[in-house]
This record gives C-alpha cells, structure tokens and sequence, in this order.
C-alpha cells in the first residue's frame, strides 16, 4: 500500500484545484461524438452513414441535431448522480466532496472511468480492471490526497448494510444499481467496497458495454451517447491509471488545442481506423473493440503523464483524438444496423 499523506489543508487544495479533471473534458467528449458524425456523413461509401441517417430520421432529428444530441449524451456521463460515498464515521453520503458541491466538480461518478491496463485480470474477472488505488503502479499526489480525504468511506449500498460508526445514511445505493450494472455478470461482494483506499472499480469499457446492451434493448441516441464516453480510453491517464501526473492540464490543453492542430481531420482518421477492428453487424459486446483503443493510449500516450512540453502533447494529441474519433466511428457503424 502506498502512502497517504493527511494533511488536510493540503488535501482540500489540490483537490479543489484538480478534480474538476474529466479525463477528457466534456466538450472534448462533445466534439469526438459530433466529429464521428461528421467523418461518416463526408465518407458514405466506406462508413454505415446511410442506415444512421436513417435512423435519425426516423427519430425526427436531421442528421446535425442528431450528432448534436448525441454529443449532449457523451457530455452528460460525467454528469451521472449515481456514486454516493458514505463517512467512515458519520455514516453521511455525498455525491462530491462537500465543499466541492454546486462548484462544477467532478462527481465520485469519474472512479468508474479507468481501465488500468498496467495491472492484469481484476477480482471481478474483467480481463482489466477499473480504478483501485491500492493496485495502482503510476500515482501522484491527487491519488495520494483523494485516499486522505476518503479514508475508510464506503460506497453507498443502501439502508441496513455497510455503515458508518455513528449513522447509517443513504442517498442513491450505488452498489446495487451503478456497480452491479457494470459488474456484468463479474463477481462482487459489498465488502470490496468497504473502504476508499481498496475499492475495485469496475473498468470504463463495462459502462460502455453496459449502456451499449441498452441501446440494442430500446436504441435511443442518449444511450447511445452514454457509450461514446468511453473514448476516455483514449486518454493516457485513464489506461494508465492516475487522477494525477499532469492530468488536468493534458485534458485542457487538448480541449484548447483541438482545433488549431485539426485534431479531427478526416485523413487522420482514416488512418487511425485502419488500426481498430470493426465490430461485425451483429456484435453484441463491444469491449474487445474498446479494450483495443485503449491500448493504443496506453502503449503511445504516456509520455504525457511526465512531460508538459507541446511538441510532446502535440504528437500524442495526433495519435490520440483520431483515433478516438475512430473509435466511435466503428461504435457507430455497428449501431446504424439496430435502428
């Protein structure tokens, strides 16, 4: 186990200053969505483009409200009320760090955001697993402040379970809806979730996956913008697996950058499509897929966890953004076959 510093006053700094991070920021998300659209509307024959207009007219949206909304939906996931955790003491759950409420924090929801791809198979079973501070090989001093400040806490799981020493509250039961709708069909038990410092996440490609079953249940442009989240697999410090190391800088450097260095250019996707398998038409698990874009991030992005220069954000950005585009591209040609 790594070491927790509890300096409180230090603690509440550097996480008021950092966890408004998203991995990439949610108009970044907006536009990867928005610009997968775009790159299959200019490239029709080598893109699924004519079943997704179709479906979108038959939703009634025109094919720009529908990249629209379906950006809304990749914005809107770092936004999801659905992580309460609860004081080790008092037993009182919160969705945020209290004195982060109604500031634009980032919610406990973000834990549900990684794959970390330098550590194997998780105890769930997935292949890789999600945030778990006691397995992470690259931290920094968020990681290290957020395990301070939530020492002990508990992952809400509703009324009469887990509790604190002096109360036993609760606000959304986070272990029997948003983990177990992640948990897909892994194993869990209420007591991984005990404490903070040891909690076994479950990865970002389950969420994608888990939203993608609820598209091809009932499609509707919203879930399926849910499952555009996860090109936050394409965001080095998600697969490497740190809330610190430059990770807030590297997402708003992005985000100003996106457009001067044409971040979304259409040659630049082909290219990178080239590197992702396509799902087949009748796929109903996406992970591999997802898993794949990730490694790209992983194997070719992490120079920006230790490095701030531009030449060295610039030649990451070009690898990373394209090929999340990519990625959603190849999400979005299998989806066009559901509606």
């Amino acid at each position: 186990m790594k070491k927790i510093a509890y300096g409180l006053m230090t603690a509440t700094t550097l996480l008021m200053g950092a966890m408004d991070a998203n991995a990439f920021s949610q108009e970044t998300h907006r536009r990867i969505a928005m610009d997968a659209v775009n790159y299959m509307k200019a490239n029709p024959s080598t893109t699924n483009y004519a079943k997704l207009l179709a479906g979108a007219t038959a939703a009634g949206y025109s094919i720009n409200q529908f990249a629209t909304a379906l950006g809304q939906g990749a914005y809107d996931v770092d936004d999801f009320a659905d992580t309460y955790f609860c004081g080790a003491s008092t037993g009182s759950c919160v969705l945020a760090p209290v004195w982060g409420a109604g500031s634009g924090i980032v919610k406990y929801t973000s834990y549900w955001h990684f794959q970390n791809q330098t550590q194997g198979a998780d105890v769930h079973g997935n292949d890789f697993g999600g945030y778990n501070y006691a397995k992470l090989t690259v931290w920094g001093d968020i990681d290290n402040m957020a395990a301070s400040w939530l020492y002990g806490d508990y992952l809400d799981d509703g009324k009469g379970n887990m509790k604190g020493w002096f109360g036993d509250s609760t606000k959304y039961n986070a272990y029997d809806l948003t983990e177990a709708h992640y948990r897909l069909g892994g194993y869990s038990t209420r007591s991984m979730y005990a404490d903070f410092e040891a909690m076994p996440f479950q990865p970002i490609d389950n969420l994608g996956q888990y939203w993608f079953q609820q598209f091809l249940s009932a499609p509707t442009v919203q879930t399926l913008g849910f499952v555009l989240h996860t090109t936050d697999l394409l965001q080095p410090h998600h697969v490497w697996t740190t809330s610190a190391l430059n990770h807030a800088g590297w997402e708003g450097w992005v985000t100003d950058h996106y457009d001067s260095l044409a971040l979304n250019d259409q040659s630049k996707v082909t290219a990178a499509l080239n590197d992702l398998t396509p799902l087949t038409a009748t796929a109903t698990d996406i992970r591999p897929l997802l898993t794949q874009g990730g490694t790209i991030a992983y194997t070719q992005g992490g120079i920006v966890l230790s490095s701030t220069d531009d030449a060295d954000r610039t030649r990451v950005a070009n690898v990373v953004i394209p090929h999340a585009i990519a990625m959603a591209v190849r999400v979005l040609n299998r989806a066009a076959e559901r509606f």
